[in-house]
């Protein structure tokens, strides 16, 4: 809530910089010293970081604030410093010096309270995974879940305080997929992996516009210490059938030089269960909307996911200033469902009834492989800090999909349909970055980015086991993206002011092998993303920030994709190459109190809004797809309140109060609806000590009107337990999730002639038993950088 806008995660820099240095009594450098970021008023930590070779040590985004800075190593007492006040000014720290500490008196040094597992700062809430007990054995889209303001619908699409049109990335890189398909990968995703999660509602300058919702940055764990050492996980869920998660990380640092090294596996068995009633009416007859026939639907899909995926690279500091690196990583995901559908369509016009059974057998295979060269150069003038920064990014990527629907009539011959689908995805991405100080109180930040995107699908469809020439094509898809961007930021004492525009060419050209529905396409556009902030520190525990963005969201590759999926005799599913790119304008005031509490106010206006939709083809058919609706108005009330019952007793709480208004015009259907929405989230933390701690997670959504869909009221209680083992090197974690299976959702979609609802849910609610264990050596060195360029196309690959 921001002090900047306009781009992406991590990497972004925002508030101030504190720098120091920390040295022994005779005035050597001190490696490797833990340093941390405490709030003066209860010194709560608020980051760690690393001494350097020359014990230097720097906090990159500071919040205007009262801090204080402690400093620690084996063999030294801790050192604090007094009180400062960071002021949107770089803060250059007195040296500190740490005084030798007898053996005797090392069990004394101690650190003043905890990472909390949730920080709010002025452009984003981070959640600190690392530290939850419930992330234990559950997946990333369990976790996710239970983030404040984050939300996963019935058809997998992932919302931010109730807005669609999200970008996601981990580790900085975007993945190609959206809604099912990317949410089956962050449940092939071990939580255990995961570090932090950061959601920027109205993201900070300098990156792509792509994102209109916000942000959420999934970074993974990275290995800290030096030497040679490695972490080992072992997990087995259990619901109504089994899920067993494995991973082994290594890791060797040295002075100059880091290899790194992660393997994990997943086999996960689930259960999703959909029941649906189906009305379908015909033209009205005066104020009278005469029924013509209904269906009923029992969907049972078990399914099985199998996925292994691996990471490896190097960081290398060619001098203290100057750092490359490379990081390769791959993704193996192998899918199965065996599911069962029982249907009964009346035909009321006609007073027929015809019942059916259909078998749904279908196999998927999915994988990735990606590079990424990075370099990073700081140097500085007279004025502060300049940087330097490039990456060069490609990833392959390649699916197959084998799907056997057979459907069984009475007093008919059986039908049998097939279909066997490939597809081939490359991206190519190159950045630039720049950052230069034109004086004390203005910094100038420029920089490039280019990609290229090949795709290339061919879907083979049978009938009885004759290709069907009617229903097989191919579609090819490229698409090239050129931006730049201007970024100007001004700091006084107090305030904080910015001002961007970012500029993003886009050639795409899609070709089909026969335009059966849909027709060719070229589209050329260049687009202007202008944004500005203001920030402003009224007094030492009240600061105001307000923020203007204009962002975008293309469809993603498979939106995009004609194909036409069978997924039962009635239901259909398809991509759409007539969709247009989503735009929006947004607006976002927020007030924080104490560093802690926030109350913000956002307003946004999107056209052409992407919605999911389920509408009618037929008097007894009906096509799920994406589809361009005319505007999207949202207004949103939201409050952060964490609580200190205890010093063992720690609350987060989180509440969304908002509206979304959808117009326009779908199957003969004008749409002007809209309705209000509660989120609320509250998560617990006990610390019981002796190394045990637990966790209590708690959410509830209020019915939500997305378009044509109303969804009612659902949430979610779970809780975990934890017990730390060999001093802290192994730890031992019991959790259950859904405890009172409140996570399945009931949806009503509405047109003029036609009414859905459906009833679907997971097996949701499970125990899970997890282990880790830490071996190697224990000391810490400072964090090195990793990064990647190719966030903005990897997201809509899929």
């Amino acid at each position: 809530m921001i002090g900047l806008l306009n781009g992406q995660p991590a990497q972004a820099q925002t508030g101030t910089a504190v720098r120091g240095k920390v040295q022994s009594a005779g005035s050597k450098p001190v490696e490797f010293a833990t340093v941390t970021l405490h709030r003066a008023a209860d010194s709560t930590v608020v980051k760690t970081e690393f001494s350097d070779a020359q014990g230097v040590f720097l906090f990159e985004r500071a919040a205007v604030g009262r801090y204080l800075v402690s400093a620690a190593q084996v063999g030294f007492d801790r050192q604090w410093t007094k009180p400062f006040e960071v002021a949107d000014q770089a803060i250059e720290l007195p040296a500190m010096q740490l005084a030798t500490s007898a053996a005797t008196q090392l069990k004394e040094v101690k650190v003043v309270g905890q990472k909390p597992l949730y920080e709010h700062e002025a452009d984003r809430t981070i959640v600190n995974v690392e530290g939850s007990t419930l992330a234990a054995g559950n997946t990333s889209l369990d976790v996710l879940r239970r983030s404040p303001g984050v939300t996963v619908d019935g058809s997998d699409n992932l919302a931010l305080r109730g807005r669609q049109g999200v970008l996601v990335l981990i580790d900085g890189k975007r993945q190609p997929m959206t809604g099912t398909e990317l949410a089956d990968y962050l449940r092939a995703l071990p939580a255990e992996q995961l570090k932090s999660i950061e959601l920027i509602t109205n993201p900070p300058a300098k990156y792509d516009a792509q994102g209109g919702a916000g942000i959420i940055a999934i970074n993974l764990k990275k290995d800290q210490r030096l030497g040679s050492n490695g972490t080992l996980n072992l997990t087995y869920g259990r619901s109504q059938y089994n899920k067993y998660t494995g991973g082994l990380s290594l890791n060797h640092r040295q002075k100059n030089l880091n290899l790194f090294g992660a393997y994990n596996y997943a086999d996960r068995s689930n259960l999703a269960q959909l029941t649906i009633h189906r009305d379908f009416y015909g033209r009205p007859v005066g104020a009278d909307r005469p029924l013509t026939g209904t269906t009923d639907q029992d969907n049972r899909l078990p399914n099985r996911q199998r996925s292994q995926s691996w990471r490896g690279g190097l960081d290398y500091n060619l001098s203290e200033r100057t750092t490359v690196g490379a990081v390769v990583s791959g993704l193996d995901n192998h899918n199965s469902a065996d599911g069962t559908n029982f249907s009964v369509l009346h035909d009321l016009v006609r007073g027929t009834t015809q019942n059916y059974n259909s078998l749904n057998t279908s196999t998927g295979l999915s994988g990735n492989v990606a590079g990424n060269l990075n370099f990073r150069h700081t140097y500085t003038n007279a004025f502060g800090a300049q940087e330097l920064t490039a990456d060069v990014d490609y990833a392959r990527y390649r699916s197959s999909r084998d799907q056997l629907l057979t459907t069984f009539l009475v007093n008919e011959p059986n039908q049998a349909s097939s279909s066997d689908q490939e597809g081939h995805l490359a991206i190519q991405s190159a950045k630039v970055d720049y950052t230069h100080p034109l004086n004390k109180e203005l910094r100038l930040e420029l920089g490039a980015k280019s990609s290229l995107v090949t795709a290339d699908n061919d879907l083979k469809f049978f009938t009885n086991n004759l290709l069907d020439l009617n229903r097989s094509n191919r579609f090819r898809y490229d698409e090239n993206i050129n931006a730049g961007y201007a970024n100007l930021s001004y700091s006084k004492p107090k305030l904080t002011l910015q001002a961007g525009l970012r500029g993003e060419h886009t050639h795409a050209v899609g070709r089909q092998d026969r335009e059966v529905e849909f027709k060719d396409f070229t589209r050329n556009y260049f687009q202007l993303f202008p944004s500005a902030a203001i920030k402003r520190q009224l007094s030492e525990n009240h600061e105001l920030a307000l923020s203007l963005s204009r962002r975008i969201d293309r469809p993603s590759y498979g939106q995009l994709n004609p194909f036409r999926q069978i997924i039962d005799r009635t239901t259909f599913g398809s991509g759409n190459p007539t969709l247009l790119p989503q735009t929006s304008y947004n607006f976002e005031l927020t007030h924080t109190f104490r560093q802690k509490y926030s109350v913000g106010l956002s307003y946004s206006r999107t056209t052409n809004p992407l919605i999911g939709v389920v509408q009618p083809e037929t008097d007894s058919t009906v096509l799920s797809t994406t589809r361009n609706l005319s505007q999207q108005h949202y207004y949103a009330l939201t409050l952060t309140a964490p609580v200190d019952i205890t010093k063992w007793w720690k609350v987060y709480n989180n509440a969304v109060l908002y509206y979304n208004r959808f117009t326009g015009e779908l199957a003969g259907t004008n749409l002007n609806r809209g309705g209000v929405s509660v989120e609320l989230t509250s998560n617990h933390t006990f610390t019981f000590g002796k190394g045990w701690t637990a966790e209590l997670n708690g959410s509830y959504e209020s019915q939500q009107v997305y378009g044509f869909l109303v969804q009612q009221p659902n949430g979610e209680v779970s809780a975990g337990l934890q017990k730390s083992l060999w001093d802290r090197k192994g730890s031992l974690k019991l959790t259950m999730a859904d405890i009172l299976y409140t996570r399945p959702v009931h949806v009503t979609s509405t047109y003029d002639n036609y009414v859905e609802r459906f009833y679907q849910r997971r097996d949701s609610r499970f125990v899970t038993l997890a282990f880790s264990y830490r071996f190697g050596n224990d000391k810490l060195a400072p964090t090195r950088r990793r990064s990647g360029g190719a966030e903005d196309e990897k997201r809509r690959a899929g």
